[in-house]
């Protein structure tokens, strides 16, 4: 997990331009977590987002998903709102200590109070928690979340499982299961990883071109079960 200076990145964001993107999908991963860093950097929200969480004491966290891979795709198709199609901002916390739900809503609202005032929509959630309602939600059951990095490599494509975290003393931790070649790509690929059934991974695909028609998609592995195996 590469660590970076936030201020550093934060200072040459700009660098990293939509012409850049698709040459660092065969670049060093070193060279691509920093240009994935400075990309997402780009979006005031994100920015927003960390620089106020980073004072607090909160269990390891992570802001992943869509507000990162989706600022990259809007960088890629040269918007210039940064946060076009970006309907919320996943805040990934574990804290495997304690389960309850009245345990996660004390962090959850630290989080959105320090959140205040910036226009977005951040959602929290304790992810040591989530297989206690994932299949009342989804109807599949889910087996424990072991750490941060398990339940950012859920997602159902591998462009999506990516994360950032910001420290109180500057220090940017960039995350990635499958690494940047296929979000620097626009690939759209199924992630064999995901606890997610076809029907959601086809579902956010069709969003996903329907606002960044310049993505590519890749079918779902043909297989006896709705699921993607390695």
């Amino acid at each position: 997990m590469p660590v970076l200076e936030y201020a550093a990145v934060r200072d040459t964001r700009d660098l990293v331009t939509a012409h850049d993107l698709p040459g660092l999908a065969s670049a060093r991963p070193e060279e691509q977590a920093a240009a994935f860093a400075a990309t997402v950097l780009r979006n005031p929200t994100v920015r927003g987002v960390l620089e106020r969480l980073a004072p607090l004491d909160l269990p390891p966290w992570y802001l992943t998903a869509g507000s990162l891979f989706q600022s990259v795709w809007n960088v890629a198709a040269g918007e210039s709102d940064l946060n076009a199609g970006i309907r919320d901002h996943d805040l990934f916390f574990f804290d495997d200590q304690d389960l309850s739900y009245e345990a996660e809503d004390v962090v959850i609202k630290r989080c959105l109070h320090a959140c205040e005032g910036i226009d977005a929509i951040v959602e929290p959630r304790n992810e040591a928690r989530v297989h206690l309602w994932y299949e009342g939600k989804f109807g599949k059951a889910i087996a424990p979340y072991t750490s941060l990095e398990h339940a950012v490599s859920s997602f159902a494509a591998t462009c999506c499982c990516v994360a950032v975290s910001l420290s109180a003393d500057g220090a940017l931790s960039v995350h990635s299961t499958h690494g940047f070649a296929d979000l620097f790509a626009g690939i759209l690929r199924p992630n064999p990883l995901t606890v997610a059934p076809k029907s959601v991974y086809e579902d956010k695909a069709q969003r996903w071109l329907g606002v960044w028609p310049h993505l590519t998609k890749l079918p779902w592995p043909a297989g006896p079960q709705d699921g993607v195996t390695g």
